[in-house]
């Protein structure tokens, strides 16, 4: 029987890579255009990231019929998902903010969740009975692959998204706009968090206050402005926490405890 974790990871993986790493802002613009050419990009990326990570994952998958199928249903399925979001949020039924950003990713999750048992077929009891934490030599990486991407570039619209409202004050007097101050927050915070993640792991938790004590000093000037100091601290302390967590998970993934011993 394949591994339902490793089926779920693999597939998990394709769709952070897709949403947040290979889907640029032209196409996220297309798309909201309602572009076919755009929704086909970014269904036949989904599509061929998901045959690539799980036919490595499981081998032998690639041979039968059913898994082509499963894999092409599931990138159908998050096209449509795509679809109707934008389109809500357009009609201004929903909000383009932070509940809907994670409503939207919970329900990608759960599709993808619904995909890996179809392609694995566990029996439910044999499911629970096995229920543990990643073991084998392929799913501990590809936990490892998905933290990363998810907390550093998934975090960085959780963190956009709830910072967003700040940064609707007006803050010109900085001498930056409120795209220039997101887009240098976004790389920044991709850094972050890449090293809170990498900090943690290798078990240098010390590491991590460095980070804070160098964005202070490289924003000092600017943190006279209480507008901008607001911004700063919560985007700050909310790019940490998600690498937290994740150093958290991968601490327990590779090593199979929590420790900041060293």
């Amino acid at each position: 029987m394949h591994s339902f974790l490793t089926a779920f990871l693999g597939l998990y993986l394709s769709h952070l890579l897709t949403d947040f790493v290979l889907q640029s802002d032209r196409m996220i613009a297309d798309k909201k255009r309602s572009s076919a050419m755009a929704y086909a990009g970014h269904g036949a990326i989904h599509f061929f990231s998901a045959v690539l990570f799980l036919g490595f994952a499981i081998p032998g998958l690639a041979l039968h019929w059913s898994f082509y199928a499963s894999i092409l249903g599931l990138a159908l399925v998050h096209l449509g998902i795509d679809w109707l979001k934008l389109r809500l949020v357009r009609s201004e039924t929903l909000a383009d903010g932070a509940a809907t950003f994670l409503g939207d990713q919970a329900i990608h999750a759960l599709t993808v969740l619904l995909t890996a048992w179809l392609i694995t077929r566990p029996p439910l009891w044999a499911l629970l009975a096995k229920l543990q934490w990643a073991q084998s030599a392929i799913e501990k990486p590809l936990v490892v692959s998905v933290v990363y991407i998810g907390v550093i570039f998934g975090g960085g619209y959780i963190v956009r998204f709830l910072t967003k409202p700040l940064t609707k004050q007006d803050m010109s007097i900085l001498g930056e706009t409120t795209n220039e101050m997101q887009n240098a927050g976004m790389y920044i915070g991709w850094l972050e968090r890449f090293v809170v993640l990498t900090a943690l792991v290798l078990q240098s938790p010390a590491t991590v206050g460095l980070i804070l004590t160098a964005k202070s000093i490289a924003r000092y000037p600017e943190m006279k402005s209480v507008r901008f100091a607001e911004y700063f601290l919560i985007g700050t302390l909310l790019s940490m926490s998600l690498g937290i967590i994740g150093g958290l998970i991968l601490l327990k993934t590779l090593y199979g405890v929590i420790t900041l011993s060293k």
